[in-house]
């Protein structure tokens, strides 16, 4: 909210809510094009000053609060990953603590900041279970799910916690790491698929789930959604059986 509201403040700062109009969302999104930001950044940006005078109205603190105009929100991308294209990045990776998250993203399909918050006191070599929620997070966050283990993500875990120096699982000399974008494109280029994203990582877990045939309400919970009908919605035409008995009633 911080880094949005620096974008915002010069022009929407010295105004009263009431005085806000759509005149001056067009001329944030102009500005901003012109600034070579994309229109997926200026939608989030305009849907943080909606959400906080919706807010403001719910808490009383003015009447009524304003319409926000916002540019249309972008398809989302569609890009994936294939098994061998994970396979050469791994590989290809040079620090140890980025294969691992690369391992654990793919193996769990966690959310880039779950992987690298992950402690050791959640990670159940015994049982061959990882609990991707933190019990002292108390603030709302997308879901986070507990999933099993499978047997290539427990060889690198025990491996890694043999050498752990901190109570997080991807750390780099005695540091917990705060991200590894860097290094992950820096792999990705040497692939030759640099658009590939931390994200990119759980939608590629979304995508071989939903081809190998798994039910959505199954993928749901692995993801840790609260709605299978949302996995649904982006991951179903990529299982087999999608709308098969009903190509099968058209066959002529």
């Amino acid at each position: 909210m911080k880094h949005t509201w620096k974008a915002l403040a010069k022009r929407f700062g010295p105004l009263e809510p009431s005085q806000l109009t759509a005149a001056h969302c067009r001329a944030h999104i102009e500005d901003r094009r012109k600034a070579g930001i994309k229109d997926g950044t200026i939608h989030t940006e305009l849907g943080h000053l909606r959400m906080v005078l919706l807010w403001a109205e719910k808490q009383n603190l003015i009447s009524k609060a304003p319409h926000v105009e916002r540019p249309g929100k972008p398809a989302p991308k569609d890009a994936w990953l294939t098994r061998e294209e994970v396979r050469a990045l791994i590989d290809t990776a040079q620090a140890p603590h980025l294969k691992l998250a690369i391992r654990l993203m793919i193996a769990t399909g966690a959310r880039n900041e779950a992987a690298l918050q992950l402690t050791w006191d959640r990670v159940d070599l015994e049982r061959e279970t990882v609990s991707l929620r933190d019990p002292l997070d108390t603030t709302r966050r997308k879901g986070r799910a507990t999933v099993p283990v499978n047997a290539s993500l427990k060889a690198a875990l025990v491996e890694a916690k043999s050498a752990a120096l901190t109570p997080y699982v991807i750390e780099w000399a005695g540091h917990p790491i705060k991200s590894i974008k860097k290094g992950l494109k820096a792999a990705a280029r040497a692939i030759g698929r640099p658009d590939t994203s931390p994200h990119m990582l759980r939608h590629s877990v979304a995508v071989w789930l939903a081809e190998d045939g798994h039910s959505m309400d199954e993928i749901a919970q692995f993801l840790g959604h609260k709605n299978s009908r949302i996995t649904a919605s982006v991951y179903a035409r990529f299982s087999p059986t999608h709308l098969r008995k009903l190509a099968n009633s058209l066959d002529v």
